[in-house]
C-alpha cells in the first residue's frame, strides 16, 4: 500500500519482506504478515491495516510459462487451488475461504513488454480453470487456457469464445473466456483508472462456474496523467530513493 525503495525490500530463498510487512514460507504453508497504512480508509489521514494471512496450497504446480518470443516475461501459477485463513487485527475482520497464488517475474517491467492484460480464473468440480491473453508491446496477441488437474498438472486446453464485459466506471475495458461467449459481472471489486477485479458469473467447460476475473491497461499506467495519480492511492515512502511501479500482481515465491 506504501510504494517503497530497494533499500526497504529484502529478498532469500523462502522470505521477501517489502518495509514492515513480509511473506515467508513455513513449510508448506504461506504466510503474510500485513503492517501498513492505507490512505483510502482513512482521508485525510491514514489508517492502520495490520493482520496475517495464511495461505494453504491444496495443489501445487512447478511449471511457469513464457509470455515472450524472447523470454522476458514469464508467468507462473503456483498454488491453483488454496486454502485460506484471514486473521486482521486493525481493522478487526476475521475469515477464511478459497485462494489462489501465482507471480509475474522478468528481466523489465511489465508495462515495457506489454499493451494490456485480461486473466480469470474458476473452479470447475475438482480441476481449477485459468486463462489469460493480452497484447504485447509490438502489437502481438498472446491467450492461453489452462485447466489444472487434482495435482496442480496443467494441460493447455481449447480456448473458450471471447466474453466481452461492460467497461468499468473508469471506462476499462475488459472481456473474459466463457461458453458461447456470454459472462456477467457479479460485483467489480477494484475499480482504478488502469486496473479493475471482478467477480464473473458465466459458464465453462460446460459446468456453471463463479470467476474472478483482471484486467489491466499498461498503457493507461505508462500515461504521466496516470503516474501523478499513484501517490494519492499508494503514498511513496519518504526515504525512497529508487523508482518503483505500482503492479497489482503478486510476487513470486516457491516453497523449498
Amino acid at each position: 500500500m506504501t510504494e517503497r525503495g530497494q533499500q526497504d525490500t529484502v529478498q532469500q530463498k523462502d522470505m521477501l519482506s517489502i518495509g514492515p510487512s513480509a511473506m515467508r514460507w513455513d513449510k508448506d504453508r504461506l504466510i503474510i504478515d500485513i503492517e501498513e497504512r492505507d490512505i483510502r480508509l482513512g482521508i485525510p489521514w491514514r489508517r492502520r491495516v495490520k493482520g496475517r494471512i495464511i495461505l494453504h496450497p491444496e495443489m501445487l504446480n512447478a511449471k511457469s510459462f513464457k509470455l515472450d518470443p524472447a523470454g522476458r516475461h514469464h508467468w507462473h501459477t503456483i498454488a491453483p487451488r488454496a486454502r485460506i485463513e484471514v486473521h486482521m487485527e486493525q481493522p478487526d475482520l476475521s475469515w477464511t475461504g478459497s485462494g489462489y497464488l501465482d507471480g509475474n517475474h522478468g528481466s523489465e517491467p511489465l508495462e515495457d513488454g506489454f499493451k494490456s492484460w485480461h486473466w480469470s480464473r474458476a473452479h470447475c468440480g475438482s480441476d481449477v480453470a485459468v486463462m489469460y491473453e493480452g497484447v504485447r508491446r509490438d502489437g502481438s496477441h498472446f491467450a492461453s487456457a489452462l485447466r489444472f488437474d487434482p495435482s496442480g498438472t496443467p494441460e493447455e486446453v481449447e480456448l473458450p469464445l471471447v466474453a466481452p464485459l461492460p467497461p468499468t466506471l473508469w471506462a476499462m475495458k475488459r472481456q473474459t473466456r466463457a461458453d458461447r461467449g456470454h459472462a456477467s459481472v457479479i460485483r467489480t471489486w477494484e475499480d482504478s483508472p488502469f486496473y479493475a477485479r471482478s467477480a464473473l458469473s458465466m459458464r465453462l467447460f460446460g459446468q456453471p462456474v463463479t470467476a474472478v476475473q483482471e484486467s489491466i491497461s499498461l498503457d493507461r499506467l505508462k500515461n504521466p496523467i496516470i503516474q501523478n495519480m499513484l501517490p494519492y492511492k499508494m503514498p511513496r515512502d519518504a526515504g525512497r530513493t529508487s523508482k518503483a511501479i505500482y503492479i497489482p500482481l503478486p510476487v513470486i515465491l516457491r516453497p523449498s
